[in-house]
């Protein structure tokens, strides 16, 4: 469920973002061969992704475990918020 409202220009912009939570990779630079397709919000490579990380162009990930990474939902809206 979202919270946001059709003024809201990230609303306008691409697919919904919880308002709190956690994205995996895929939600967040797409995978289009996912069953549904899973439309990217950043859309970059996953190794320019880990690139971007690594020189601080990107937010830095959460490890909730050995195998799973996330990233925190306000961090990307600060990303895509951030001028170009």
């Amino acid at each position: 469920m979202s919270t946001r409202t059709k003024d809201d220009p990230i609303a306008q912009s691409g697919p919904l973002l919880p308002a709190t939570g956690f994205l995996r990779i895929h939600q967040i630079i797409g995978n289009p061969r996912g069953n549904p397709p899973i439309p990217a919000v950043i859309p970059v490579s996953r190794s320019a992704w880990w690139r971007g990380i690594q020189v601080g162009r990107y937010p830095k990930p959460v490890k909730l475990s050995d195998r799973v990474t996330v990233w925190r939902v306000e961090d990307i809206r600060a990303l895509i918020k951030q001028p170009v």
